[in-house]
């Protein structure tokens, strides 16, 4: 059993909010738009990351994070990405709709939007996340991002 913090879209952030909210994971996945390599190398201190680099992230940063990354944790397989219009079912890019097929993962995780969502995908039979926005800056009004655990 572990448990797993999911973030997405910080900007740049990482502050004591969301420790406090991430204290208690074993890991943490970030699916993009994490705001710089320090940053990435911050939250890696607190605790283990797994993350993709999102479409505000620089060239260091997309050098060391994938655009798709893909795991098992616990027996489930899992692909994440940060990729424009792949943010809900049945809307994915072809080049996620690719993977899907290919990898067949049982938890799908997109950022992007800064909105959370969870929902079934019965299509390719998946839980879908979008963990939201956990940064200071953008769009969304509330900060968010989510705890879950797989066992």
């Amino acid at each position: 059993m572990k448990k797993i913090g999911i973030i997405s879209d910080t900007h740049g952030t990482f502050d004591g909010t969301l420790r406090e909210f991430l204290k208690d994971v074993d890991e943490i996945w970030h699916a993009g738009d994490i705001g710089s390599l320090e940053l990435a190398d911050a939250i890696a201190a607190f605790k283990p990351l797994r993350a993709v680099s999102g479409n505000i992230d620089g060239g260091l940063t997309r050098r060391v994070y994938p655009d798709f990354l893909s795991f098992e944790c616990e027996g489930v397989r899992v692909l994440m990405t940060h990729i424009r219009a792949c943010g809900s079912p049945a809307r994915y890019c072809p080049r996620a709709v690719a993977k899907i097929q290919s990898l067949r993962p049982k938890l799908f995780i997109a950022g992007h939007s800064h909105i959370l969502k969870v929902a079934y995908d019965p299509v390719y039979d998946l839980l879908h996340v979008n963990p939201g926005a956990a940064g200071e800056y953008g769009f969304h009004k509330v900060r968010t991002a989510v705890r879950l655990v797989i066992a």
